[in-house]
């Protein structure tokens, strides 16, 4: 897996840096905010949740914990695996679900309450 390469990616609405890269077929939008408190974890999955159009491309996203208030938005829309990282932080993978993902009101990315 060392052979990835990354690239930057503007990602429109993003608050963090994106990238992307390729692992054979699938291509993968990354983004970190493991650093950031709230809007910005929300803010930034939804702006690269709006890359999944297809079940060939999925989105990373590495955070200080599991963002439970994001589940509750999107968990119908799409599927994710989650990872506990070595360092203590969150990695979760979100796929496109067909007939679902295309529901998905992107435009709520903040958290209340």
């Amino acid at each position: 897996m060392s052979d990835i390469t990354k690239e930057a990616l503007e990602v429109m609405g993003s608050t963090v840096p994106f990238f992307t890269y390729r692992v054979e077929d699938t291509q993968y939008f990354e983004f970190d905010t493991s650093k950031c408190g709230p809007p910005d974890p929300m803010v930034n999955a939804m702006a690269g949740l709006k890359l999944i159009d297809g079940n060939n491309k999925k989105l990373v996203m590495i955070n200080h914990k599991y963002p439970g208030g994001l589940m509750e938005k999107i968990s119908e829309n799409y599927s994710h695996t989650r990872e506990e990282l070595p360092d203590g932080r969150v990695k979760i993978v979100f796929s496109y679900i067909d007939g679902e993902s295309e529901k998905a009101d992107l435009s709520q990315n903040s958290c209340h309450g």
